[in-house]
This record gives C-alpha cells, sequence and structure tokens, in this order.
C-alpha cells in the first residue's frame, strides 16, 4: 500500500513537472493585452496571471508595463510575465498585391567563381575571408553601392591590395584583397558575384490609419541565392496585377505571376526586415478598417485569409489555425495555418509564392499575416502576429519622425 502510495506521488510529481516545464515554455517574457479585455491566454487555459497590485486592466494607463505571476489552474506558480496594456489599433487591413523595388546598402556577395590565372586557379575573395551573405560596403574607402561600382574599381586597382570593407552579421570587417588577371580576358577580376537589387511581388497587410505607413510581406526581402535579407538603401512599391497562378504541389512551391500596372510609385520603402517590409504610401487605402488582436487572444481554431489570386481584388478564404507559439523564437513563425478552403485550393494547391503578407483574420480582428509555406505539405504554412509588425512599423515611423526633426 505504501509503496503505491509513494509510486503514485512520484508520478504525480515528474507530470506536474513536465506540465510546468511544457506551460513555461509556451509563455513570452511579455504579453499585450487592451485595456477593455481580461487577462487570459486563449492559447494555454490553464494558466491565470495575478498581480501583487490586484489591479484591473480599467485602473492602468496604455502602455503601462506590470509584472504578473503566471499559475498553472490558478495555484501553482510557474513564470513571472511583464503585462503591457495597450489601447484598441486599429488599421485598413489590405490583402491587395504590390510589387517591390529595393536597391541595397552596399553589395551582397552572393557567389564565386575562381580566376583561370598563369599560375592556375586562384579565388581573390575567398583568400581575403570573404563569404556568401556579406555586404560590401566599402573598398579602399570608396562607398559601392551597385555592381558597376565594384567592377571599376576591381579592374583598375592595377594588382594593388585593396581593401574591403564589409558587413556579416551586423558587425563591421575588413580584409585585403588582390584582384587576379584572368589569363584569357587579361582583365583584372575579383572571383566574387555581387548583387545590388532586389525586386518581387507579396502581398500588403495593412496601412496605419492614422499615419499611412504600411506593413507588408510579413518577412524580408531576401537573396535567392544567401536567403539573407536585402540591407535596403531605398526602395518603392508599385501597384500589381495578378496575371497567372504557378499551384504549388507537395515538395515544389508555386507562385504568383503579376505585372506592374503602372510605373508610378504607390509608396516608399523605408525598412526592410525579418518581420517584413515597412514604408509609407501615397494614397493609403483606407477601407476595412478593423482592429488588431493582441497576440494572447489568437487561438486555434476557424479563421480567414484575404487574399488576391485574380487580377487586383482581395477574396476572403477559410483558413485554420492550427498552432499558436507565443514564444518563437522566429517572430514570423507564431502560427501554423492550413488552407481549407476548397476553392483556393483547387486553384492555388496551397500556399504560395506571393501570397506572404495575406492578412489572417479571426473573430473580427487581424490576427497576423501568412508568411511562408512548408514546402512538403503545400496547404500548411506560417503566420506571423499582427502585434509583431505593429511594433516594427511604429518603430519605422518614430525613426523617420526623429529623421524629420
Amino acid at each position: 500500500m505504501l509503496k503505491n502510495i509513494i509510486r503514485t506521488g512520484f508520478v504525480f510529481v515528474v507530470v506536474t513537472g513536465l506540465v510546468c516545464l511544457y506551460t513555461t515554455s509556451q509563455l513570452p517574457d511579455t504579453l499585450y493585452f487592451r485595456k477593455d479585455r481580461d487577462i487570459r491566454i486563449k492559447s494555454v487555459p490553464a494558466i491565470t496571471l495575478t498581480s501583487d497590485k490586484n489591479e484591473t486592466s480599467s485602473r492602468v494607463s496604455t502602455g503601462e508595463r506590470q509584472i504578473y505571476t503566471a499559475k498553472l489552474f490558478g495555484i501553482l506558480p510557474v513564470k513571472e510575465v511583464a503585462v503591457v496594456w495597450t489601447g484598441t489599433r486599429y488599421v485598413n487591413v489590405s490583402g491587395k498585391p504590390f510589387g517591390i523595388k529595393m536597391f541595397c546598402d552596399g553589395v551582397m556577395v552572393v557567389g564565386f567563381s575562381d580566376i583561370l590565372t598563369r599560375s592556375g586557379y586562384f579565388n581573390p575573395a575567398k583568400s581575403a575571408g570573404l563569404k556568401t551573405g556579406d555586404i560590401i560596403t566599402h573598398i579602399d574607402s570608396v562607398q559601392v553601392r551597385t555592381n558597376e561600382d565594384v567592377e571599376k574599381i576591381i579592374t583598375g586597382s592595377n594588382g594593388k591590395p585593396l581593401e574591403i570593407q564589409f558587413v556579416r552579421d551586423g558587425k563591421i570587417h575588413s580584409s585585403k584583397l588582390t584582384a587576379a588577371r584572368d589569363s584569357v580576358s587579361e582583365i583584372l577580376r575579383s572571383g566574387m558575384w555581387v548583387r545590388d537589387s532586389g525586386a518581387g511581388i507579396g502581398t500588403m497587410t495593412f496601412y496605419d490609419t492614422q499615419t499611412g505607413y504600411f506593413a507588408g510581406l510579413g518577412h524580408g526581402i531576401r537573396d535567392a541565392d544567401t536567403m539573407k535579407e536585402l540591407p535596403l538603401l531605398s526602395g518603392e512599391i508599385v501597384p500589381v496585377k495578378i496575371t497567372g497562378i504557378v499551384k504549388s504541389r507537395n515538395g515544389s512551391a508555386g507562385q504568383l505571376k503579376g505585372s506592374f500596372t503602372t510605373t508610378r510609385a504607390s509608396g516608399k520603402l523605408l525598412y526592410n526586415g525579418r518581420s517584413g517590409v515597412y514604408g509609407k504610401a501615397y494614397g493609403p487605402d483606407k477601407d476595412n478598417v478593423m482592429p488588431v488582436a493582441d497576440p494572447a487572444s489568437v487561438k486555434p481554431g476557424p479563421a480567414y485569409i484575404l487574399t488576391t489570386i485574380n487580377n487586383s481584388v482581395p477574396q476572403m478564404y477559410t483558413v485554420e489555425i492550427e498552432k499558436v507559439n507565443l514564444t518563437a523564437e522566429d517572430n514570423n513563425k507564431n502560427m501554423v495555418i492550413r488552407i481549407t478552403d476548397s476553392r483556393l485550393l483547387a486553384l492555388t494547391g496551397g500556399i504560395v509564392a506571393g501570397m506572404s503578407g495575406s492578412p489572417i483574420i479571426q473573430n473580427g480582428r487581424l490576427a497576423g499575416a501568412v508568411t511562408h509555406v512548408f514546402v512538403n505539405n503545400v496547404e500548411r504554412g506560417y503566420g506571423i502576429f499582427a502585434r509583431n509588425m505593429i511594433n516594427t512599423l511604429d518603430s519605422v515611423a518614430r525613426n523617420e519622425n526623429e529623421k524629420a526633426a
């Protein structure tokens, strides 16, 4: 009898510990709640939040930050979290396609090609320690912004060592590169391929109702070879008309095909980062105003996406939010969604390139945006919380206001 009691107690302690560990892993360090809503995390219903101050949402100010204790079943403390009180944020939800043209702040190394010299094959760039994804900003103290800038300096170097300044993982580095003479063309070459610009099609997520700043894509514009975000120097967005679809199939993601409807820009790009592209629209949409959902209110269950797969008119399609992750390390992989709309599946096969940024709507609120497709299961993909995009947009707006001041 005693052994059974001890065994049962041991199992209870182990299970409780595992539940606590799992619950802790599902809770972020910071939660956002609107002042008019209860303090509940719908995706982790077993958790209640309590504060020593015993203050309710109606007694705190917008932007105020408080420390709460997260308790399992209202009894067992598992973690302390910061709660930030927010007002209801409204945005103009879009779902329309847009084209992107951008130029890099520097040039990105995207590949290497060995040079046949009179002494054999040699690669100056590799010997200098350069790697794909490095952003070259200066050569011999001269700022470079285009492929032509780099070629001009390399071919005119007369074989002297050149100081290369580049950015890798956010840190500035420098190295010496001595161009090699191609034995066939007799031209000095560096042995690297660089890229200075990018372009593509995506979906606009929303416009800020007050300022006209926009947010789209839900992920950054990446170089196709290195899969790293291109550092933005300047760029613009233009209207697009969807003209065709390459269907997704498991193992091969499809894409939306489109054409620019005008050469006149509809907005200026200001930021390209992991959570999307941001900028200022010249004539923002002012329709379809919708409140933004806080991450804690997003839950697994039915939802919609607003996307455009024909011409320029967005339509609603049903999806299922299968998983919500409040602690995702990659902030554009907060949700797993599955396309359930038979119309959309028949036309696209699932999620396709170009749908990134399509708004995800749940319970009449903007929950987030589509970001990535699961290549081996194309009906499914990731989504980003709208709140993460709002935070980035506000940061971009503050930086622009500081520049203007």
